[in-house]
């Protein structure tokens, strides 16, 4: 058996279901598209700086203040060039990882600042992505992207944006999302998108369960009908620990786990957010015991410094998982892609299961 380092764990095949485009850049690349902008407001001046101030910045404990640093990578991700490069990085930099599968969403009502449309924008990070792929097919490193078009819950464009994600649902887009602040911008706000998705045939997931409870979560599901659960960390409210140290699972969390909704929990975003006081009491293992249908990912890797293979170790240094472990829950990422079933089962089979069996020996 191949010695589970983090060497070891970049060429595990990985899938990645919860990663943000602008929370995935390169901090060259951030100073680089700001200065060809003209964009005068990033808080350092060198990459290794400007690295560790997004980092620092994220640490704060506060959904809010973590979402702050978003402004300055959005700022240079405002012309067809700036966009298409950060896409096609974001496809290389994943697929040098191990990432065989990724799903990488964005907001395109963020990026109309210099007079792109909506269609324009999407058209430029399909472009990226596309470009991406091809680079990093030709180093031997074959990744599949999809794209998840993302609607600021804050916001009045969820319909528009849902509408966007179907003209483009055979070019790349393979769904729809809302993000931004929980607290006060309940998902039910954006019933009309929802409606339209399912409408169409069409899948979605929601930002839910982060820095907001279980009513977010009943929201999602209950009223919203969302395919999978952004986060949904949360769901531990709903479970108690019994006198004889048995988990006794409340209504809602046992409908998410008899429905297998996949939780897309973001370990190391999760600790900065202040979602969870640490990674050691993180709710991952209890729900990975639990059998509730639970997938690693990044969320953004720029402000957590991080990726997947790094959020595996911290969960294989913290947790003690095993190859067994860590294939289980790639699996359950794949099977919960909002690509066709035949093309699911397919990379599991092909490529998931044949590359963690060299690894496990």
């Amino acid at each position: 058996m191949t010695a589970l380092d983090l060497s070891a764990l970049r060429r595990a095949p990985k899938v990645l279901l919860h990663d943000h485009l602008d929370g995935g850049l390169r901090p060259e690349t951030v100073l680089e598209l700001a200065r060809d902008c003209g964009y005068d407001a990033l808080p350092a001046d060198t990459a290794p700086a400007l690295a560790t101030w997004f980092r620092e910045a994220a640490d704060s404990g506060s959904l809010e203040r973590y979402l702050e640093t978003f402004a300055h990578t959005v700022a240079v991700m405002q012309t067809p060039a700036g966009l298409e490069r950060v896409a096609r990085e974001c496809a290389e930099d994943l697929a040098g990882d191990g990432v065989v599968y990724a799903e990488v969403r964005f907001a395109p009502e963020q990026h109309l600042e210099d007079g792109l449309t909506l269609d324009e924008v999407v058209e430029q990070v399909l472009l990226g992505f596309e470009a991406g792929e091809s680079a990093a097919e030709v180093r031997g490193q074959n990744i599949r992207i999809g794209v998840l078009l993302t609607a600021m819950r804050h916001a009045a464009r969820s319909r528009e944006i849902a509408e966007l994600a179907i003209r483009f649902r055979d070019r790349g887009v393979v769904g729809f999302d809302i993000a931004g602040a929980e607290a006060g911008n309940p998902p039910s706000r954006h019933l009309d998108a929802f409606e339209y998705m399912r409408g169409s045939n069409a899948h979605f997931t929601i930002h839910a369960g982060e820095a907001f409870g279980l009513p977010s979560i009943h929201e999602a599901i209950a009223f919203c009908g969302t395919d999978r659960l952004g986060h949904g960390v949360r769901i531990t409210d709903d479970i108690t620990i019994g006198d004889d140290g048995v988990p006794v699972l409340g209504r809602l969390a046992n409908y998410v786990r008899d429905k297998r909704i996949p939780l897309e929990l973001c370990p190391s975003s999760n600790v900065q957010t202040g979602a969870v006081d640490a990674l050691e009491n993180h709710p991952f293992d209890l729900l990975a015991r639990l059998r509730f249908r639970v997938t690693v990912n990044t969320d953004n890797r720029l402000m957590s410094d991080t990726s997947m293979s790094q959020e595996m170790l911290r969960l294989v240094e913290t947790f003690g998982y095993g190859w067994t472990d860590l294939e289980r829950y790639t699996i359950n990422a794949m099977k919960s892609a909002f690509i066709p079933f035949d093309q699911r089962l397919q990379l599991i089979d092909e490529v998931i299961k044949p590359g963690f069996a060299v690894l496990v020996g």
